[in-house]
């Protein structure tokens, strides 16, 4: 049987569904991590947003490569997202001014589908929040470089592929952490990032809830309102 295609339909009614949440996060998240945010320290409010668009009548997701100098997460791919400011109405909101500030486009077109599930991480003690968008085309993108070092721009359907998922081994605070990772060409998707993909990708994977079945009669509403 053929697979189902990821199209904009599909993604839509994935949006609809409950969310898989922590679960399907911690497939892809850095072993091991903490989950929530330590009591009595508010973590601060971030938003991302997985941004996808038509390319060739293929979906795409656009990531940044973070350039070297930044404090957090340097050299690291990641959506476009930041934290919260003064002046944003909602953490979407939050998602789309930077995403108008690290790619240079506009976001008055851009659909905000839904959000995913939010994800604590703990080295920018950041609560992320991530929202799945809709673009109607390929963005005129104008990255800013002080923020962007490279656009990452893969097809969708290239993380239905199970061999692009690896796992490194690195050293943290003196503790071995098994970090899984999507291999993109010759760049690692891992991190906060993984995650929030992870969780993503399992709501496109998802086997839609079978039809229910007919029963004798239902299709005669004069029979079914007389008895």
């Amino acid at each position: 049987m053929a697979r189902e295609e990821w199209n904009e339909m599909k993604v839509r009614a994935a949006l609809r569904c409950p969310l898989p949440g922590i679960t399907a996060q911690v497939t892809m998240s850095p072993r091991p991590r903490p989950i929530r945010p330590p009591d009595g320290v508010p973590p601060r409010q971030a938003g991302v947003l997985i941004l996808l668009y038509p390319v060739g009548g293929q979906l795409h997701m656009v990531f940044t490569v973070r350039p070297t100098h930044l404090n957090h997460h340097a050299g690291q791919v990641s959506f476009p997202g930041g934290g919260w400011e003064k002046g944003d109405t909602s953490l979407a909101e939050t998602a789309l001014r930077e995403t108008r500030e690290e790619l240079g486009i506009p976001t008055a077109e851009i659909e905000v589908l839904g959000p995913l599930t939010p994800l604590y991480v703990p080295t920018s003690h950041n609560l992320v929040h991530p929202f799945v968008a809709l673009a109607p085309r390929r963005p005129a993108f104008q990255p800013d470089p002080l923020e962007v070092a490279e656009l990452l721009e893969v097809p969708l359907a290239t993380f239905r592929d199970p061999t692009i998922r690896g796992e490194d081994q690195m050293e943290r605070d003196g503790q071995e952490v098994v970090v899984p990772y999507y291999a993109v060409g010759h760049h690692k998707i891992w991190g906060a990032t993984a995650a929030i993909l992870a969780e993503f990708l399992a709501l496109l994977n998802a086997q839609p809830e079978p039809p229910m079945p007919d029963f004798p009669g239902d299709s005669d509403a004069s029979t079914l309102s007389a008895i």
